[in-house]
């Protein structure tokens, strides 16, 4: 007697994707979640805002105004002033406008306002538009 052998491939069990594969796309998803999100060096906790350019005409300059000086003078609204007297003329909490030269260094003006009472104040620094051809 002959047996009947099929014609078709022999049946495999079916695998089921193991728990890895779950894993790996959580934390992918993860990933591009935290990448899109946010990210991974947290803000300085400072009160001196970043500079932004933008026109401003000498004659329309905000107030108060404090000017340094390329030798470090202080000049708040045109008038001749000092780091002590400014503790006494401004109250804590008020917006300085900051205005200082473009080739001064970034750290004088750094360790300038880190002295009393540049903290407790909010510092603005005030830039001007380069002008094309200026």
């Amino acid at each position: 007697m002959l047996s009947r052998r099929s014609l078709l491939p022999p049946h495999k069990a079916l695998r089921t994707p193991g728990t890895s594969l779950a894993i790996v796309n959580i934390v992918l998803l993860l990933l591009f979640f935290f990448l899109v999100t946010g990210s991974l060096v947290p803000a300085p906790d400072t009160q001196v805002q970043l500079p932004a350019t933008r026109e401003l005409p000498s004659g329309h300059l905000p107030s108060p105004l404090l000017e340094v000086g390329p030798n470090g003078s202080l000049r708040l609204d045109g008038s001749a002033v000092t780091a002590a007297a400014l503790q006494d003329t401004l109250p804590a909490g008020q917006v300085l406008h900051v205005l200082t030269d473009s080739t001064a260094p970034a750290l004088d003006l750094l360790q300038l306002l880190a002295q009393p009472p540049f903290p407790d104040l909010d510092i603005r620094l005030v830039t001007r538009h380069r002008q094309a051809g200026a």
